[in-house]
């Protein structure tokens, strides 16, 4: 029995506590020499009390733990992280994309917005980049007959191995993060030293915005000044910029409590605050939107404020350490066994490309009129100044809320993002990509996925979906091989539990790293408290929501939002009743020891 087919909320919530500890203890693994080494001496004052530009001095114990060029983990044994380039490109991966991804139809996800589209990517910014590559190393894909792509054949470059070559067999080399691995707001301030001096003005702790609140525009075409500039388009647009005035009103509030607070340190507590409020949204209110089944909103809730609640956090604080009565955040630091670092397997379950529109339709706040119809390529690039400098901030929010987002699902791969052409020239279909990626990188395929992690193997092709065409389809491409089947497949093609929006596979390494993520930063355990972000930045981060922040800097909105409670959730247009914006509430009989396995 799955833990969603069980009867009743509270034995759901007991198996997810169950099937999240079995994970912790027996799906977190690290390869070897994967940091760099640390630099000799002791904790500073500096390092004790702020984020670091690279990531190190997280773990007091283990400087390079979580750093900036530190190789990703793995979710699955090492032993079963396989490179077999025999295999590499069967079945071809552009034939994978061609058949089975390709958008179609839009089909909508309707539970979520293209904000929540976008917010993912803002994340993904901050929580992973394998880099650029090298134009000389590329694997090539030959084109079959009839294929249209406008190289043959195309051309990807490879991922660059921490140490030496990727090499057939098993373990899979290690391959380093380009950002830090922790939740720390590098996408607004960049990983390591020279990157936050880029984004930083050295006045106030503030960095760069213009007069208008908008990001100055960089040496890049189309693309602002921010801490991660890759893969660009409207929606991290708009995010970015929103977050960077967020740091700079956290400043101004900080400086006028407390005037004798000087750059350096205003800035550090601004990362602080602002690094804590991304990852609360994303906690509580992005996720509660993506997953909406009765267990996830109590368990993603408890997760940050414990069995308790909210309210009573607020009013009496913290009881003891227990994460299941007070939450994780504010809790002692623990890794559950291994060093922490984001994983490559966590690397593929957040592919959700579907969830981008091909086909963007941008309305007037003020009047609901349409302004624009815009393909997906015309917002991304070296088109998204231009574009974002054409439009109104008001009107391009409310255009993102209105919209939905796509399902994650087969067939609806964006056809913009499957003939992309790069800031730097490179054309890619992001589709075949993701599969090749996986591959290259040792992710297990997705029947070996689900074995790893302790999820009964398809049997049959049939086994995997209920969609009898998309079954014939899978057949088809792969031979009838349902041990050949890619994971990217397998978990588009899965009905999602109800209430999902994503696959239940995908979601196991979701509830793994979900809790780990803030679990093993002392920021948001043993230090997260007004002694390290000061009284203003600690009630900053409590007392603040993602409404709050849209509304600070964009009061324009107050007439779309201002009585919507989930905000990643579709907006009605104004002028229409807004409909199902209220949580899952517990009736009474409920009680706490419902919420307290899953915060255990």
């Amino acid at each position: 029995m799955q833990w969603y087919e069980n009867p009743s909320l509270t034995l759901q919530i007991v198996s997810l506590s169950k099937l999240r500890n079995d994970l912790r203890e027996k799906n977190l693994f690290e390869g070897p020499d994967v940091r760099p080494d640390a630099e000799d001496g002791e904790a500073t004052p500096q390092v004790t009390n702020a984020r670091t530009p690279d990531g190190s001095w997280n773990d007091l114990g283990c400087p390079m733990m979580g750093a900036q060029a530190s190789g990703f983990g793995r979710n699955v044994p090492l032993e079963k992280t396989v490179v077999d380039k025999k295999r590499l490109l069967k079945p071809d991966p552009r034939v994978i994309s061609r058949t089975l991804m390709a958008r179609d139809t839009f089909k909508p996800a309707g539970i979520i917005n293209a904000l929540a589209a976008a917010w993912l990517q803002f994340e993904n910014h901050n929580w992973f980049f394998h880099g650029d590559g090298v134009a000389e190393r590329t694997i090539d894909i030959p084109l079959q007959s009839g294929d249209d792509f406008p190289e043959n054949p195309m051309r990807i470059r490879e991922t660059i191995p921490l140490h030496g070559e990727v090499r057939d067999g098993c373990p899979a080399p290690v391959f380093a993060n380009a950002e830090t691995h922790w939740w720390d707001g590098s996408q607004i301030y960049g990983s390591g030293a020279e990157k936050q001096s880029y984004v930083r003005s050295f006045v106030d702790g503030k960095i760069k915005v213009d007069a208008g609140g908008r990001l100055l525009a960089s040496e890049i075409e189309g693309i602002d000044i921010t801490g991660m500039q890759e893969n660009w388009w409207v929606g991290p647009g708009l995010l970015h910029t929103l977050f960077a005035r967020e740091h700079n009103a956290v400043c101004d509030a900080l400086k006028k409590a407390d005037p004798s607070l000087g750059d350096q340190r205003l800035f550090e507590i601004g990362v602080l605050v602002v690094s804590a409020l991304i990852a609360k949204i994303h906690t509580v209110e992005w996720t509660t939107c993506v997953l909406r089944h009765p267990a996830l909103q109590i368990g993603m809730n408890a997760n940050w404020y414990g069995a308790l609640g909210e309210t009573f956090r607020d009013k009496f604080g913290r009881i003891g350490d227990s994460e299941a009565l007070s939450g994780i955040v504010g809790s002692s630091t623990h890794h559950h066994g291994a060093p922490f670092s984001l994983t490559e397997e966590f690397v593929s379950v957040y592919r959700m490309h579907p969830l981008i529109p091909d086909d963007w339709k941008f309305f007037s706040l003020e009047s609901g009129e349409l302004l624009h119809e815009k393909y997906f390529t015309e917002l991304q690039g070296r088109h998204t100044r231009g574009v974002m400098d054409s439009m109104e901030m008001g009107d391009m929010w409310y255009s993102f809320g209105l919209a939905s987002a796509g399902a994650v699902c087969l067939h609806n791969y964006p056809n913009a993002l499957r003939n992309l052409t790069r800031v730097d020239g490179q054309i890619t279909d992001l589709a075949t990509l993701d599969i090749v990626r996986d591959r290259e990188r040792g992710v297990p395929r997705y029947n070996d996925f689900r074995e790893a992690l302790r999820m009964p193997r398809r049997k049959r092709i049939e086994d995997i979906t209920p969609n009898k065409q998309w079954a014939k389809e899978i057949n088809d491409v792969y031979n009838g091989d349902v041990d050949a089947v890619d994971l990217q497949i397998g978990m588009q093609a899965e009905q999602p539990p109800k209430g999902f929006g994503f696959s239940d596979t995908a979601f196991r390494i979701f509830i793994l790293m979900a809790s780990r993520r803030i679990k093993s930063d002392r920021f948001f355990t043993k230090d997260f408290r007004p002694e390290i972000y000061t009284k203003t930045g600690f009630d900053w981060v409590n007392n603040t929501t993602m409404k709050d922040v849209l509304l600070r800097h964009y009061p324009e909105l107050a007439p779309a939002i201002g009585d919507v409670e989930r905000v990643f959730a579709p907006w009605p247009a104004l002028g229409t009743p807004a409909q199902g914006r209220k949580h899952v509430v517990l009736r009474a009989a409920d009680s706490v020891r419902a919420y307290m396995p899953f915060g255990s």
